[in-house]
């Protein structure tokens, strides 16, 4: 009975009311030992809504439970459904209910933390759950899906690394996941999202499973499918999975450039002229696309693959768009920083893209370039601190391995091509160079230094730049301006700024260094700040001049009698010591900032006194530190020794060079020699193809020349004999027809005695018997005629025949087409002869290519003249003879009529053939049938 009420949740009145852990324990047993699914259900159900509560409890006795239902009871969602709903609050804190104070807050956040990771862990502890729950986010019902993909989320959150584990070894795992991205339900299709996130953390292998399951394909779509940049938290979430993928992750990204996915991003930043309207969520999403941009061209990505995505970028008119951007009016801020940002990882190293950011102008009026508007930005100090180090990361990208921007930079500043009427890029600079704001003077003398980076050109043009300090004095240069302000006790900032300039400048450029040591101030100057005792924040500008003093030393090329190398050394041994001297030069690398400077090219700076070191002369310093600390160690007699090797090797150079340029020589031979080999050798085969050719047509011609010969050879018997043999078939004919005319004449005259007898019949017996005896006579007669001339007809057939089938033997009356057609055949026989020995002069002479390729070619024509003419006299043949076979078929059309006309007689007419059969016996039958009649 209790527990009939424990189940229903009421008591009698007077019971103690049971505690949470024990109708959890006994919702358990029930859940266990019910043998009916609509107990189990009612139980889990019960479990879910006790879950939140009593985490801990549910936790601890039902997990093992719930875990066997759902490998039991897969056939009802509804029961999985609760089962997972109950799992997601065992494993995930509940972050809506919390209290009151900030301290207890963190705490009890903290203590359900704690409290889901180990019931987490207990859940992964067996691979197989996890394998479990990704068989049923196959299961499409809503309430069993989207449960496991929260819980699924929820593990990953709490213990990322196992869980992506089990999941990339699982068959078919990632793929289960992707399919959520497809799901018709957008909560499914946007908590899948946030699962995915989770589940690509970090995790290579996963990143590039989920790449080639097509995901920047759908990406992409539901991108454009919630507005781009216009669109809300989805938007967002799929960046975010964007970034996950292509981050640090070499393959996909060149996966996302191969698929031509780059120039579906440039509808991203096509914000539209009305710029007044920037949500908080378009901003993000706009700051989020921008990311991806740069994810693509980072410089820290190998040269090779950002160089190709920024060739992409500026063919599909990204960068043009981004530009575009740029020069926009009333885009917020931070948008406006990071598209700064983005467009100079697309245009640094690029020349093309760089020559296109030289040729974009603002909307101004007059048009000013995009540059000179930046550079106005970054030297004015009420621009925000991030905008500036924006603009002056863009100019290092502009001028990074671009010496023709390096030069219209400098230019700007030569007195040939200043212009009084518009403010160019060298005034901007040389403005914030003197300006009173430190970071002016930093951010100016940084940008410069980097229209001087390895250009040894542009250095010494920079030297012929004047400047005018105050009216009634003379221009000086702008070298010594610089040294001028340093000694002027400036901030410390602007101290650094000018003498990373210096260095920069006077750095491999000899005529810099005497220049500079032309001023007799600057040495003791130098001297002075490096060997005096000041505070920690000066060491680092005593190093910087320890550096700027070392360059002067180590590309110093002895021009200047006071200030040789060896005095300059023994100078250094006096005032300031080695030992001192080289230690303020070690100083610079072990600073802080040097270290953050030196990891990337973007200046990252959390205050503008931060801004110290800039990335390109972080490098300069690493590769002059240790020329520098050894050539002021050494001694005049190490010196000379080290001249004397140099010399040496100078002599050995010089004689390697002069084999090298032999080798270089001989190459050049070899390889035209190479290529005239290949040369001869493809006109050899070209040549022989052409041979082989033409010995190919000759044994065609050949061949066709046989097989004429062997066709004259049959139709030789037919052709002697048409000149004489024709004119006989005729006469013969002529006379056949004559007769035959002549017995057709008779034949009518016998037709009309015998009718007109009939006719008249006499009552003379004898008189009719003496009149039937001459008509059977003439008769006789008339057949005797008949029979004689069906003879000469099938004489005439024979011979034909005959004639068609050239037969062996001939007789006396072709002795003379016999001989006419032996003669003819040793004509052709010779000529045969001859075509054989040119053919055989040909083969003979095969290696003089060009002479034999000219006879075949002639002998070609020959015997294709030859062929012709054969086959002109054979055609000429045929029609004769198809002639005489005419005459002939005419011949036995005229006696097939004449059998016809006997036959109308009353005569028996026999075939040829029974007619050479007969014997004489037959005429005698014939008689006797005649005396019947």
């Amino acid at each position: 009975m209790n527990y009939i009420w424990e189940v229903v949740g009421r008591q009698p009145t007077g019971q103690q009311q049971p505690s949470g852990a024990d109708t959890i324990q006994k919702l358990c047993d029930r859940v266990a030992s019910s043998t009916l699914l609509e107990d189990r259900r009612d139980a889990v159900r019960a479990l879910k809504s006790l879950s939140k509560k009593y985490r801990m409890e549910v936790g601890t006795m039902a997990m093992d439970h719930l875990v066997r239902i759902l490998q039991s009871d897969r056939t009802d969602t509804e029961i999985l459904g609760y089962a997972l709903d109950t799992l997601y609050n065992i494993v995930c804190s509940d972050e809506e209910e919390e209290p009151a104070d900030d301290s207890e807050e963190e705490s009890q956040q903290k203590q359900e933390d704690d409290l889901g990771a180990q019931f987490t862990e207990k859940f992964i502890g067996d691979p197989d759950n996890i394998t479990l729950l990704l068989a049923l986010l196959e299961e499409f019902d809503f309430h069993v899906r989207w449960p496991g993909v929260k819980l699924l989320t929820a593990l990953l959150k709490s213990q990322c690394a196992p869980v992506q584990s089990i999941v990339l070894v699982s068959p078919m795992g990632v793929s289960r996941l992707m399919d959520l991205l497809a799901d018709s339900r957008e909560v499914i299709r946007n908590d899948g999202l946030l699962l995915l996130q989770q589940l690509t953390k970090g995790n290579t292998a996963i990143q590039k499973i989920v790449a080639f399951e097509n995901a920047f394909e759908r990406l992409l779509e539901i991108i454009t499918e919630e507005g781009s940049s216009d669109g809300g938290i989805v938007v967002e979430d799929c960046l975010l999975l964007l970034l996950n993928l292509l981050k640090n992750n070499s393959s996909n990204q060149n996966f996302f450039k191969e698929g031509s996915y780059i120039q579906k991003m440039k509808s991203w930043f096509e914000v539209g002229d009305d710029n007044s309207g920037w949500s908080a969520q378009k901003v993000t999403n706009l700051h989020l696309m921008l990311q991806l941009v740069r994810v693509m061209v980072s410089p820290v990505n190998a040269p090779g693959a950002t160089a190709s995505c920024q060739k992409a970028m500026f063919q599909c008119g990204l960068l043009q768009q981004l530009c575009t951007i740029l020069m926009a009016t009333g885009v917020p801020a931070d948008i406006l920083t990071e598209t700064i940002n983005t467009v100079s990882e697309v245009i640094r190293g690029s020349e093309v893209n760089q020559d296109y950011f030289a040729s974009v102008n603002a909307p101004s009026n007059p048009p000013r370039p995009a540059i000179v508007v930046l550079l106005m930005s970054m030297v004015n100090e009420r621009q925000p601190f991030v905008l500036r180090c924006a603009v002056l990361y863009c100019f290092q990208c502009f001028l990074y391995k671009n010496q023709k921007g390096q030069g219209e930079i400098v230019a700007t500043l030569l007195p040939s091509t200043i212009d009084a009427s518009s403010v160019s890029a060298g005034q901007l600079l040389c403005g914030g160079l003197f300006s009173a704001d430190s970071l002016s003077n930093w951010c100016a003398a940084v940008a410069l230094a980097h229209a001087l980076q390895d250009n040894l050109t542009q250095k010494e043009q920079l030297l012929r730049v004047q400047l005018a300090t105050s009216l009634g004095k003379p221009p000086v240069s702008l070298l010594q301006q610089c040294t001028n302000i340093l000694s002027q006790g400036s901030r410390v900032q602007t101290k650094v700024g000018l003498l990373m300039l210096l260095c920069t400048w006077i750095s491999n450029c000899p005529i810099a260094v005497m220049h500079f040591l032309h001023n007799q101030d600057n040495v003791p100057f130098l001297t002075g700040q490096i060997s005096e005792n000041l505070g920690e924040d000066e060491r680092l500008v005593q190093g910087l001049c320890a550096l700027l003093l070392g360059i002067c030393i180590y590309y110093n090329d002895n021009s200047l009698e006071n200030y040789t190398k060896e005095k300059l050394k023994q100078l250094i041994e006096k005032r300031i010591g080695k030992e001192n001297f080289v230690e303020k030069l070690g100083f610079i690398t072990k600073h802080e900032l040097y270290s953050r400077a030196a990891q990337k090219p973007q200046p990252a700076f959390s205050a503008p006194e931060h801004m110290l070191f800039d990335h390109e002369f972080t490098k300069l310093i690493k590769e002059l530190e240790g020329m520098i600390t050894k050539a002021v160690l050494k001694s005049s007699e190490d010196e000379k020794k080290e001249e004397e090797v140099k010399k040496t090797l100078e002599q050995h150079d010089s004689i390697i060079t002069q084999y090298k340029e032999l080798i270089r020589e001989q190459d050049c031979q070899i390889t035209e020699l190479k290529e005239q080999v290949a040369s001869l050798s493809s006109q050899s085969e070209t040549l022989q193809n052409t041979v082989t050719q033409q010995f190919s047509q000759i044994q065609q011609h050949r061949d066709q020349y046989n097989i004429l010969k062997l066709k004259l050879g049959k139709d030789s018997h037919v052709n002697g004999l048409q000149p004489e043999e024709r004119s006989q078939l005729r006469e013969q004919l002529e006379e056949l027809q004559r007769q035959n005319q002549l017995l057709q004449t008779q034949l009518t005259d016998r037709d009309s005695l015998i009718t007109s007898l009939k006719a008249e019949a006499t009552p003379s017996t004898e008189d009719s018997t003496s009149d039937v005896t001459e008509l059977q006579r003439e008769v006789e007669l008339l057949r005797a005629q008949l029979q004689s001339q069906s003879a000469e007809i099938t004489e005439l057939q024979r011979e034909k025949q005959e004639l068609l089938r050239a037969p062996d033997a001939t007789g006396p009356g072709e002795d003379r087409v016999c001989v006419e057609l032996e003669s003819r055949l040793s004509a052709q026989t010779a000529e045969a002869q001859k075509l054989k020995e040119e053919v055989q002069a040909l083969l003979e002479r095969k290696e003089v290519m060009e002479k034999e390729l000219a006879s075949a070619s002639s002998t070609a024509a020959v015997m294709q003249t030859e062929k012709s003419q054969l086959q002109q006299e054979l055609q000429e043949s045929k029609k004769e003879q198809d002639d005489l076979l005419m005459l002939l078929a005419d011949q036995d059309q005229k006696i097939l009529s004449l059998k016809h006309r006997l036959k109308g007689l009353g005569e028996t007419i026999e075939d040829e053939d029974d007619l050479d059969a007969r014997d004489q016996s037959d005429d005698d039958d014939d008689d006797e049938e005649e005396c019947d009649e």
